[in-house]
């Protein structure tokens, strides 16, 4: 990002409006698109064209910025759909180091969860970026409607059937840190030991897992489900870590994971869904294009830096 300073080597009026709600801006395009590597493209688009706009015309500042990176991620999502279809294997989205003050934050959390950016995939564009904006950002309806050149009415009956579409297919309840950490303590033992019992044990019966190498790394070429399925092939490919591998836990996305290394290397991110105490999905990202996050911190906000 460019930027332009004043002769006290302070930032101009633009710049500093634009670095003070730049995690804000982030956090709505890795929403919307569930790639980090994206989201900064849309940064850098939604930075270009502030830069030239009049800001004695602008009256809501953040709001007018939220509009430009929205209509800019809207762009990079329909793009990135047609790069999805020929994708090998499932798609998984990009993970991210968080910050602990994003798994305090319980519904900004979830938002950025795996298993929720899994569901607004099933969502449509324009479903997705109403659905972000009026549920996890909280912006009125009149904002939205210029963020996605829509009406105000129309609006209001996509937030609707976006909030529907979403509850039918997202985990039944909000699931605490401290409950996904529980089930990855068993998965990092399992790891550790060899003792694949404990984490079978907490394996929900329709458990699914998904494995997402992009082509590069292997992987497993479909989504697996139930206990037993996942179970083998948990007991198959956990064997390979050994004495040569390592687990390390980390927050990603917001709630506790396992960085997985072998031989020194980074191999991949496992995350985990939980419900009722049980492992009811896991998620393992093997793309290195899709791993160039987890080696420092990603600040993710629902509001502007103050």
């Amino acid at each position: 990002m460019a930027s332009g300073m004043r002769e006290d080597g302070r930032p101009d009026p633009a710049t500093e409006t634009f670095i003070t709600h730049r995690n804000l801006l982030f956090t709505v395009a890795y929403e919307m698109l569930g790639s980090a590597v994206d989201a900064e493209d849309v940064l850098q688009e939604t930075w270009l064209r502030w830069a030239d706009v009049d800001l004695d015309t602008v009256r809501d500042q953040r709001a007018y910025l939220v509009r430009i990176a929205t209509r800019q991620a809207l762009t990079r999502l329909r793009t990135l759909g047609r790069r999805k279809e020929t994708y090998v294997g499932p798609w998984l989205p990009e993970p991210l180091l968080t910050t602990p003050d994003v798994a305090e934050d319980v519904e900004l959390a979830d938002s950025v969860s795996m298993a929720m950016l899994l569901v607004l995939e099933t969502l449509t564009p324009t479903e997705r970026a109403v659905f972000v904006l009026r549920e996890v950002f909280d912006l009125g309806y009149d904002e939205i409607a210029e963020s996605v050149d829509k009406s105000s009415a129309a609006v209001r009956q996509i937030a609707h059937r976006a909030r529907e579409h979403v509850a039918a297919r997202r985990p039944r309840d909000i699931v605490s840190p401290a409950e996904t950490q529980a089930a990855l303590d068993a998965f990092k033992r399992a790891v550790e030991t060899g003792d694949l019992q404990s984490l079978l044990d907490i394996l929900a019966p329709d458990v699914v897992i998904l494995s997402d190498g992009g082509g590069v790394k292997q992987a497993v070429p479909n989504p697996v489900v139930g206990a037993d399925k996942v179970g083998r092939l948990l007991a198959g490919g956990l064997a390979k870590f050994g004495d040569q591998g390592s687990v390390e836990p980390v927050l990603v996305n917001g709630y506790p994971a396992l960085i997985m290394r072998l031989n020194g290397e980074l191999d991949g991110i496992v995350a985990m869904r939980v419900e009722d105490g049980l492992v009811a999905g896991l998620y393992y990202v093997r793309n290195p294009e899709k791993l160039s996050r987890i080696e420092q911190e990603t600040a993710l906000s629902r509001s502007a830096q103050t």
